[in-house]
């Protein structure tokens, strides 16, 4: 009985399941072309941004410094900043709030990524069950068929249109399955520039701890390098 019930739904076709795939197929292109649009607006030369970073601090120019990553639209330099308003607390502190700010930006970096992975995943399946569903409709026909000819060509175009929903299932998935991997390759380039930045800071706070040199206390939301206050190395002793 259940067999005849799934039987009498495999015989409506498969043709939804082209359908859905199409809807699948916009969704994941609309996904894949926001992030590109979020990476662009947020790229920059970071080997040139690193570069003019630690110039300015192994020159005791903190200000400017922090005006280099105001300076810069990535995303690498937003994080970074976010976190030098904790500078005069050291390399501790400085180091506690990247790991926060990395955190509270992977929530933006990561968008569509689980929908990409899911599609990459499953798009395959879906056409696969069109496949069958376009099979198991392509060999009640050739059952009433019989000794039919005309009828069993109908049959042939019906198994060629369900091996269509296996290509068109790949063709969604693939696509997918690529921008994930690069989303994945930013957010891990994004991290990479963010420690290496950071790591430059949390020298520069220990040199200027050694040489016993006041810490610099920084806001953000300034515009220039004012912004930038000296904070005694031993304040609160």
């Amino acid at each position: 009985m259940l067999v005849e019930r799934l039987s009498r739904i495999a015989q409506l076709g498969s043709s939804w399941v082209l359908y859905v795939l199409l809807a699948l197929s916009v969704v994941s292109i609309t996904s894949a072309l926001e992030r590109w649009f979020f990476f662009a607006r947020r790229s920059d030369d970071i080997d040139a941004l690193t570069a003019r970073f630690s110039e300015e601090l192994e020159g005791g120019n903190f200000g400017r410094a922090v005006d280099v990553l105001k300076g810069s639209r990535s995303l690498e330099a937003g994080i970074v900043l976010g976190a030098l308003r904790w500078v005069h607390g050291g390399p501790r502190a400085l180091s506690d709030a990247l790991d926060a700010a990395m955190a509270k930006a992977r929530v933006p970096l990561g968008r569509s990524s689980n929908l990409l992975g899911t599609l990459g995943n499953n798009a395959p399946f879906i056409g696969l069950l069109g496949t069958v569903i376009g099979i198991i409709n392509a060999f009640h026909q050739l059952g009433d068929a019989g000794q039919n000819k005309g009828a069993m060509g109908n049959v042939m175009g019906g198994i060629a249109e369900a091996l269509v929903a296996t290509g068109v299932g790949l063709f969604v998935a693939i696509p997918a399955v690529v921008v994930y991997n690069l989303v994945q390759k930013k957010i891990a380039d994004v991290e990479t520039g963010v420690n290496v930045l950071g790591k430059l800071v949390s020298a520069f706070i220990e040199s200027r701890e050694h040489a016993g040199e006041p810490l610099p206390r920084v806001d953000p939301t300034e515009s220039s390098s004012a912004a930038v206050a000296s904070t005694p190395a031993t304040e609160g002793a």
